[in-house]
């Protein structure tokens, strides 16, 4: 059994024992029911307390059974806590540390709570895309109130116990304990004094007997609605929370409790839930490297040193300065180190502006800042990230010097993304201390990590890196050695697709408003005047001497000729305004893509926003197929977490390998024979990856 039975005088204690977070799963909720029963049938025990193992009270539902029919097996959550409401004993909940999701649904269920300071309470279904479905939309309103609770189920984050408890009206805790240490004995005293209280003759309470109105009414949720739809437009889960509550005011318990429930099943199945289910699982598969088990020990990681100042290498060492680790950094020149440190403050004293970070936080930070022109200085760092130039020259010179002057089992990584991390590694004579650490720009906000495992990397160098970049609130993502790694590899597909869109006859500014009508944050000519339309000019020139029977539009040269590289140039795909970043469709490009095509003979044709959606992500998903048949990646949600965390793709629709299963591999397989029949486009990128053409034959997912 998941939960444990003891007695403690005359009060039974039934203990949530599922680490790490007591998950409601099947087990723990036999053996909540049982105990139940035992304590009811058993005429020695007076009352009951409810309280959870470990650092959790309840973290909700069992992620390990998350959308499988033992999820659902009885008892489930509902019949528990209607076990709990008709136990003709007092149940009392400890609630500790974590109470959330199905977690304080349990809760609400008893008869009474008692609270830890610092417990972490929170509804947080909405961010899976549903709402919580064992009555927290019925319960909570009615003990917090309606305002208050609907906020909570809405936004779905946590709120202290005591920032609860302060609230006034609220019936949530019936007490607050001293401490997490002192919970146990005081919810123990707590539930000898109910049943003394019931042996006198006063009722057990009921949360679903508490009366739950607005005295505003429908107005009040009218306007709920409309704020909430301004905010999630591509999210039904909030607006239905906001339903669901006001059913809560407007019917019987019972009533309200069978909408919710209804509403609950509807949204598990729309595709948006699909798809943040889909992300709450991956996140946490992302972390798991098949042949890197528990038994593998992370090296220490004490001081950090990052090779460059520039934007990169700036914002790098940002991560490690929040997290509270010393940080070296190192330029070659006196100005570019100042030009560095400069923007690091600029940065922070943004922060400080805008109320985001204190003062004092400010200068701890920068205090663990040493700047320093001298390799000598980097002795003694436990992991060195490169942050150079993009030239494998460049980079042999750097690691040459690393491997001379940097101790002994200190971990050489390199920000590169695209070289040959096993060519880096081989400029040095411990190449399985190298790894690639590939950080995304803003380094300081953009949350994934693509990490490069080398053909000699230590499992224990992996392991080090996957933890410090939790320390440093990162999303990392496992990825083999080839051009590109995961996510540039990819995007380099659906580039070139942009571009002979261009040729045929889009825009550029259809294809980004189509792009970003599907839901990507940025289309891909935006993306490019913002990133620099140089970079993808020069790793072209390397392509055409590489594989000079790829098929490319010229159109993206020709802009580049012209001196066109984005924002920093003040013009590109678009015009752009001094000091300002709004795209304003450019006369001169329009003309220079129709010149083209006069000269290569193409009649220009009208395109659908449908065809430049399937085109761009298609090209990803037949890329990502390949990648994970090359072994690079290790699981299709590997290359979503990156997708989704590190280039913009809609989160409602699950990254580019779950959003194909939903279309369906075989419409997806149909349409890229569609596009292969396309003259103007490449027949042979379009071939389906054998793997894509293996599951649909098999009629089988990625997953």
């Amino acid at each position: 059994m998941s939960a444990d039975y003891q007695l403690h005088g005359d009060v039974a204690v039934i203990t949530l024992n599922n680490p790490p977070v007591n998950g409601l799963g099947y087990a723990t909720r036999v053996g909540i029911t049982n105990g139940l029963e035992r304590a009811n049938a058993d005429p020695a025990v007076k009352a009951i307390v409810i309280t959870g193992a470990g650092k959790a009270f309840s973290g909700g539902a069992d992620i390990r059974e998350f959308g499988t029919p033992k999820a659902l097996q009885e008892p489930n959550l509902l019949s528990v806590i209607l076990a709990i409401e008709h136990s003709a004993k007092p149940v009392v909940a400890a609630v500790h540390s974590v109470a959330m999701g199905g977690g304080l649904e349990l809760a609400l269920g008893c008869h009474y709570r008692v609270a830890a300071p610092g417990a972490q309470i929170a509804l947080p279904e909405v961010k899976l895309g549903l709402l919580p479905g064992a009555g927290g939309t019925q319960r909570l309103p009615r003990v917090l109130g309606v305002e208050t609770a609907l906020n909570m189920i809405v936004k779905g984050d946590p709120v202290s116990s005591e920032v609860l408890a302060s609230l006034p009206g609220q019936k949530l805790f019936d007490q607050m304990a001293a401490s997490a240490e002192s919970l146990l004995q005081e919810a123990l005293a707590f539930a000898a004094q109910a049943a003394a209280r019931q042996a006198a003759g006063e009722a057990l309470p009921l949360v679903r007997q508490l009366p739950c109105k607005h005295p505003q009414g429908d107005a009040y949720f009218q306007f709920a609605r409309n704020m909430v739809k301004g905010m999630a437009k591509n999210f039904p889960a909030p607006a239905k929370c906001v339903d669901a509550v006001q059913a809560a005011t407007k019917n019987k318990f019972d009533a309200g409790m069978a909408f919710e429930r209804a509403i609950f099943v509807e949204l598990m199945n729309t595709p948006e839930s699909a798809a943040l289910r889909h992300l709450f699982l991956a996140e946490r598969a992302a972390s798991k490297i098949p042949d890197v088990g528990d038994d593998v020990k992370p090296r220490a990681i004490q001081k950090v040193a990052v090779i460059g100042a520039g934007t990169m290498g700036g914002g790098i060492s940002m991560n490690f300065l929040n997290a509270g680790i010393p940080v070296t950094i190192l330029e070659t020149k006196q100005e570019a180190l100042d030009r560095g440190l400069a923007t690091i403050r600029k940065n922070y004293e943004a922060q400080v502006k805008k109320g985001k970070l204190k003062q004092d936080k400010y200068e701890q930070r920068m205090a663990l800042l040493t700047p320093t022109l001298s390799y000598d200085d980097l002795r003694d760092a436990d992991l060195v990230i490169e942050a150079v130039f993009e030239e494998m020259g460049v980079k042999e010179q750097v690691f040459k010097k690393l491997d001379e002057v940097v101790k002994p089992g200190a971990i050489l990584a390199s920000n590169t993304s695209t070289l040959d991390v096993d060519k880096i590694a081989a400029f040095t004579k411990r190449p399985q201390d190298v790894v690639g650490m590939h950080f995304f720009s803003p380094a300081n906000v953009m949350k994934l990590l693509e990490v490069v495992r080398g053909a000699k990397t230590a499992k224990d160098v992996l392991a080090t890196v996957m933890q410090i970049a939790k320390k440093i609130r990162k999303t990392a993502v496992v990825s083999g050695v080839c051009d590109g790694f995961i996510g540039n590899r990819m995007i380099e597909q659906y580039s070139r697709q942009a571009g002979f869109l261009l040729e045929e006859g889009a825009t550029p500014q259809q294809v980004d408003k189509a792009v970003e009508k599907f839901g990507f944050a940025m289309g891909p000519f935006r993306m490019g005047d913002l990133a620099g339309n140089d970079i993808g000019w020069a790793i072209r020139k390397r392509r055409y001497v590489e594989k000079p029977d790829m098929k490319y539009s010229k159109t993206a040269d020709l802009l580049c000729e012209l001196g066109r590289y984005g924002q920093k140039t003040g013009a590109g795909w678009y015009d752009y305004q001094p000091g300002k970043r709004d795209a304003i469709p450019s006369k001169l490009v329009e003309d220079m893509i129709a010149k083209h095509r006069q000269e290569q003979g193409i009649t220009p044709r009208k395109i659908s926003d449908e065809e430049i959606v399937q085109r761009l992500v298609y090209a990803l998903v037949n890329e990502g197929a390949r990648i994970l048949e090359d072994g690079i990646a290790s699981k299709a949600s590997d290359i979503d977490m990156v997708y989704l965390t590190g280039y913009g793709f809609p989160i409602w629709r699950g990254g580019p390998m779950k959003y194909a299963e939903q279309v369906g591999l075989f419409n997806v397989v149909e349409s890229m024979k569609r596009f292969a029949r396309n003259p103007l486009d490449d027949a042979r990128f379009w071939q389906p990856a054998p793997l894509l053409s293996k599951l649909v034959a098999e009629g089988r997912n990625f997953s």
